[in-house]
């Protein structure tokens, strides 16, 4: 008999594990992978070269994982940004220094409009509970898409925000509530920072890839920590919880669910069945779909051109680039996304078509060089058994007004972590760390939730 069982071990089960623990309380750790990390997963290549194939970056205040960090001696370096970006739109190339890309006047003062207006909008709502927003049915009734048409008449400045958006979100505009688009905003501070290098949210990362933090938190706890064990079953009643899969079973007072929304729709059932409404949120939150593709080169020959990597496309399967390069340059990393409905069909493609497609979008941005990578690979986390999707999962429109009351309402010995639940950078790695502080909190404390 544990005190608390906690599946799922990524930052969220691994917070919550750390803090529970440090608490004086029996904790079991369960994950249903080989490796800890959930959506942070970094591949490191024979010749040592390593690629983030989830989550990569961080920026100003997301404190807790800059703390992480420090803690374990793990270096930031920031995202390479010196020179020129490039835009490529209808065909044709520009390039450009710093944030305002080279668009026609009427079109750059439309996009700047819906920027601030998004800002002001995102202060309005309320994070721990958006669906009190005011205006919030009007909103959340109301696609990002539909929200976008309406405050830009011009067909560029909706181009480059839905790039930037479909970037930050990793769904396209009309699979988004308005409201969503408004909390999301707000808890990532404001549209400028989700988007931007410097202050913003790509502003560093991580030497040795983001796993490393990951992995140095893990083997504080290695005692507490099972792999290989997919939970499928969690069965409840008044005094304990049994959580059980293939060949296991354990029991304890209360347990921490800590993965994603979908995964809990689709892997895991309960005994007795959740409520009707939480079930009914589980299925109405799709995963964002993104995949990461990495050329590898000998050197970053593109800095040698005045340029630093970073491209925004209207055509092509990717259409965000960045320069993914470890901090001492000693090799070449262009890493460009494919995003949203550019993924869904992407998905479809064989690998060399994947490929050619790739290697072609970047020798368009960067020059032929970028043919003749050392090596190229992509990878999807919806692919991945127990993701199905990356970033996070989004709400539609009419979800967080009709169901949003139910994402971190305890049910009897059952608690909810994740990204999903958390109030600040939601999303993000940070909103997973906090997501874990606040549940370990929530057991421990929680007038109703008592062990």
């Amino acid at each position: 008999m544990y005190d608390i069982i906690v599946i799922g071990a990524g930052l969220a089960g691994l917070t919550a594990t750390r803090e529970l623990t440090k608490a004086g309380k029996k904790v079991l750790l369960l994950e249903a992978r080989d490796r800890v990390g959930g959506r942070v997963h970094t591949q490191t290549l024979s010749d040592g070269t390593y690629v983030d194939l989830g989550a990569a970056w961080v920026g100003p205040s997301q404190d807790k994982l800059y703390a992480l960090a420090r803690e374990f001696n793990v270096e930031t370096y920031p995202t390479y940004e010196d020179g020129k970006s490039t835009l490529t739109s209808n065909g044709k190339i520009k390039r450009y220094k710093g944030l305002i890309p080279p668009l026609p006047l009427p079109d750059l003062l439309s996009l700047d409009f819906a920027i601030k207006k998004i800002n002001k909008l995102s202060k309005t709502v309320n994070l721990e509970k958006p669906w009190m927003t005011p205006k919030a049915e009007y909103y959340d009734n109301m696609t990002m898409a539909t929200w976008m048409k309406k405050q830009m008449p011009f067909k560029k400045a909706r181009m480059l925000f839905q790039i930037a958006s479909e970037a930050i979100f990793a769904a396209h505009p009309a699979e988004i509530s308005m409201l969503h688009a408004m909390f999301y905003t707000q808890s990532g501070r404001d549209f400028d920072t989700l988007m931007n290098i410097k202050n913003g949210a790509q502003q560093d990362r991580f030497v040795g890839g983001t796993q490393t933090v990951v992995n140095r938190l893990a083997d504080t706890m290695k005692e507490n920590i099972l792999l290989d064990k997919a939970v499928t079953q969690i069965s409840q009643t008044d005094n304990d919880v049994t959580v059980s899969g293939k060949d296991f079973s354990f029991q304890a007072k209360r347990v921490i669910v800590a993965v994603p929304p979908i995964i809990i729709a689709h892997r895991i059932q309960f005994q007795p069945q959740l409520p009707a409404n939480r079930l009914q949120l589980l299925q109405r939150l799709p995963m964002g779909q993104v995949w990461k593709t990495f050329a590898i080169y000998d050197k970053p020959f593109w800095r040698d051109k005045g340029l630093n990597g970073l491209a925004a496309a209207d055509s092509g399967y990717t259409t965000v680039t960045f320069d993914n390069s470890p901090k001492d340059g000693s090799k070449g990393i262009l890493m460009g996304f494919v995003l949203a409905d550019q993924a869904k069909q992407f998905s479809n493609l064989s690998p060399e078509e994947r490929k050619g497609s790739i290697l072609n979008s970047f020798a368009t941005f960067f020059g032929e060089e970028a043919r003749s990578p050392l090596h190229y690979l992509d990878h999807s986390l919806a692919e991945e058994e127990f993701t199905g999707g990356c970033y996070a999962a989004v709400f539609p429109t009419h979800v967080w007004t009709s169901l949003g009351e139910w994402v971190r309402q305890p049910i009897g010995r059952i608690h909810w972590a994740g990204t999903e639940t958390a109030t600040v950078w939601n999303g993000y790695m940070e909103g997973a760390i906090l997501s874990g502080e606040r549940v370990a909190e929530e057991v421990l404390v929680g007038e109703s939730c008592r062990i």
